[in-house]
């Protein structure tokens, strides 16, 4: 069963080693874990996962190989598969859901349900106490009570306080487009530490030795800690990239938490002599691009953030914008800018199989010289990677 394991971790994408499956087994060996279902599932998380990105992924394959297994804690015996069918409805009136008292507090559920597996020898369904279907007891599934144990079925009315095979990182993923919080997680590659500014944090180490040199209290403070990363954001707003608003939106939440030295501007379909900070003005208060090359050092890290979806036109020839008329071509300016800062990647919401449809996602990827990622957790790992590439 641990070779069908590690071979189902591989074909799931997790890079679980030999070197590993053996790290498992002599832990196993050792008795380092009580023999109980959740703490083998945590040691074997610990051991195969190192990316957090991949935690869903394990969950998944751990519930399809060892299905079954895994249950409430303290609970020894197997739930027989065909106690998990739902085969009957119980269609109650609120005044009868109103009669349903629970049992009490989680600790009292559980210990309850640790004692009805120890007494129920055979199939349940209908009922108000068992283990089954369609009934009113706080365990099994398809009924109704107030607080209670799903085993097995789909949650109906989501008050079960503890659910068999929960995937505790359902929302971790690398192959899916994510939310503000996943995407600071993908962002934290690109982190520089430094100490700069105002000294307002307590520097503990510092005052231990000073205190024990001088012998009465010295207190030293030091600046705070933070990252130093300076960055230059650079959206595509309007048209084509309107579906995606949501996830741009989550993705700028995310830049603006995680990095301090940043700025933002936006543009349309591809980058020309202007740029804005305001949509509502962007024909008003437009911001020379030339000026934003010579105000911010070649420190600075560069993100496009785009689709890339336009007519070739606006890439490749002057006055090919659909706004306004352009004297010189966007790819000049992509030239210009990634020239200035040789730190620089595209980000395209748009999934990377569709890629080779547009003319134009090919020529900017092109002018990009090929730094272009999906904007995807696995996505923005790899620019962030190659961010911080030394060059």
């Amino acid at each position: 069963m641990l070779l069908n394991f590690l071979d189902a971790l591989r074909a799931a994408g997790i890079p679980a080693s030999i070197k590993e499956h053996l790290l498992l087994l002599e832990a196993l060996d050792r008795d380092v874990i009580a023999r109980r279902p959740e703490d083998f599932y945590y040691l074997a998380r610990a051991t195969y996962v190192k990316d957090e990105a991949l935690l869903d992924r394990f969950d998944q394959v751990f519930a399809r190989v060892f299905k079954g297994v895994l249950g409430a804690e303290g609970v020894e015996p197997e739930i027989p598969e065909e106690w998990l069918r739902l085969v009957a409805e119980k269609f109650l009136s609120p005044e009868e859901m109103a009669k349903i008292r629970s049992l009490g507090d989680r600790d009292e559920i559980m210990k309850t349900l640790k004692q009805r597996l120890e007494e129920q020898k055979e199939r349940h369904q209908g009922g108000n106490k068992w283990i089954g279907t369609g009934g009113t007891s706080p365990f099994g599934h398809g009924g109704y009570n107030p607080e209670g144990v799903r085993i097995g079925g789909s949650s109906r009315h989501k008050r079960a306080i503890k659910v068999w095979e929960k995937r505790e990182f359902a929302n971790l993923d690398n192959q899916k487009e994510l939310g503000t919080r996943n995407i600071k997680v993908a962002l934290r590659r690109l982190r520089r530490f430094a100490r700069e500014g105002a000294a307002e944090d307590l520097d503990l180490d510092a005052t231990i030795r000073g205190t024990a040199r001088q012998g009465w209290l010295d207190i030293h403070m030091r600046p705070e800690r933070h990252n130093a990363v300076k960055l230059l954001l650079f959206l595509d707003v309007g048209g084509s990239m309107d579906p995606f608003v949501t996830l741009c939106e989550e993705l700028f939440s995310a830049a603006t938490g995680e990095f301090k030295n940043m700025e933002f501007f936006y543009f349309h379909n591809c980058l020309y002599e202007g740029v804005w900070k305001d949509n509502r003005r962007r024909f008003s208060e437009r911001i020379p691009t030339w000026d934003i090359l010579h105000k911010y050092g070649h420190d600075y890290k560069l993100i496009f953030v785009g689709d890339a979806a336009m007519s070739p036109y606006e890439i490749s020839h002057p006055g090919g914008s659909v706004e306004h008329m352009n004297e010189e071509a966007g790819a000049v300016w992509l030239q210009r800018v990634t020239r200035t800062y040789p730190a620089a990647v595209w980000l395209n919401p748009t999934p990377e199989a569709h890629w080779a449809y547009s003319h134009s996602t090919g020529m900017i990827r092109e002018l990009m010289q090929d730094r272009m990622y999906p904007l995807t957790l696995a996505g923005i790992d790899t620019a962030m990677r190659e961010l911080t590439r030394k060059r």
